[in-house]
């Protein structure tokens, strides 16, 4: 069996030390690029820090049960204070713990909702994209149907067809959300179809299959990223009015628009109960709006400098 020269193995391994060294500069200026933007850089740490009293909710919570919904009728209505830095709600429930744990809720839908439409917008579009034909014809028709309806619409419909509850939510705002990502797939796809390397790839006999996972669909996930991030928010948004309407959580669930729900009857008694959740709601959705501007900075061309 043949063994490669020491001059080839040379060369290899230098081959290997730039392309690293490049890829390693790239990251950094990729990174510095991101950070010159100091909201972004905010935001990301805001998020940071929400996902580690996620993480550690019945250590931060000052009240760990009543964040999961024990009650204390004797605490009802304490307005805030050394005791209850956010108040109590009307079963005497420290609200500072309910907005704590709500934060579980707030960061894993948008990831459960991120994950389903990555894994059905993002192959359809992408497929539809690069055969075309009546593959993409049929996929776009079918996109143009969900399309036709406003979205927090169909998702209130489907949610009240499937029955109360956060599984639905994620299930009807996956359904609601992947045509937009398979229609911006699609169109990238389109593009990169016709690029040089798409086009080499094709000519040394390279299977369309695999042409699919390794060329098209990693070239396309910059937008998407920058796109799901901004989505997030939106996403939020959304969790948080079907569980005002009372098609997500049930109480006691620590959610964040479940709180607001209840909070709105005795809004001039309490207005605690309304306004911490709300602005608990608000600086997470202007967090992930703030990331989504920075990673748009570092991944669109068009926006680097």
């Amino acid at each position: 069996m043949s063994t490669a020269s020491p001059a080839a193995s040379r060369f290899l391994l230098d081959d290997w030390r730039v392309r690293h060294q490049s890829s390693l500069e790239e990251s950094r200026h990729s990174v510095r690029i991101f950070f010159r933007d100091r909201l972004a850089a905010v935001g990301l740490i805001y998020i940071a820090l929400m996902i580690a009293v996620a993480i550690f909710a019945p250590v931060v919570a000052p009240y760990p049960g009543q964040g999961r919904g024990a009650t204390d009728l004797r605490a009802r209505f304490d307005s805030p204070g050394a005791q209850h830095v956010f108040g109590t709600d009307n079963l005497g429930r420290d609200v500072l713990s309910r907005v704590v744990y709500g934060t579980r809720i707030a960061l894993v839908m948008p990831a459960i909702v991120a994950l389903g439409v990555v894994l059905i917008g993002v192959p359809l579009g992408g497929i539809a994209g690069y055969y075309g034909g009546w593959l993409d014809e049929v996929v776009m028709r079918v996109t143009d149907i969900f399309l036709a309806f406003p979205g927090l619409i169909l998702a209130m419909a489907l949610v009240a067809f499937l029955g109360p509850g956060l599984r639905n939510i994620a299930i009807a705002l996956v359904v609601t959300w992947w045509p937009w990502y398979a229609r911006l797939v699609r169109g990238m796809a389109i593009s990169l179809r016709e690029r040089p390397f798409v086009k080499a790839a094709r000519t040394m006999g390279v299977r369309d299959s695999r042409i699919v996972l390794r060329h098209i669909l990693p070239n396309s996930l910059g937008p998407v990223i920058v796109q799901m991030t901004l989505d997030v928010g939106a996403v939020i948004l959304e969790v948080a009015a079907l569980s005002f309407i009372g098609l997500g959580a049930a109480p006691p669930t620590p959610d964040w628009g479940l709180m607001i729900s209840e909070g709105r009857l005795y809004v001039f008694e309490a207005w605690w109960m309304v306004v911490f959740p709300g602005l608990a709601i608000f600086a997470l959705v202007l967090a992930f709006n703030f990331v989504g501007d920075g990673l748009r900075d570092v991944l669109d061309p068009r926006s680097r400098r």
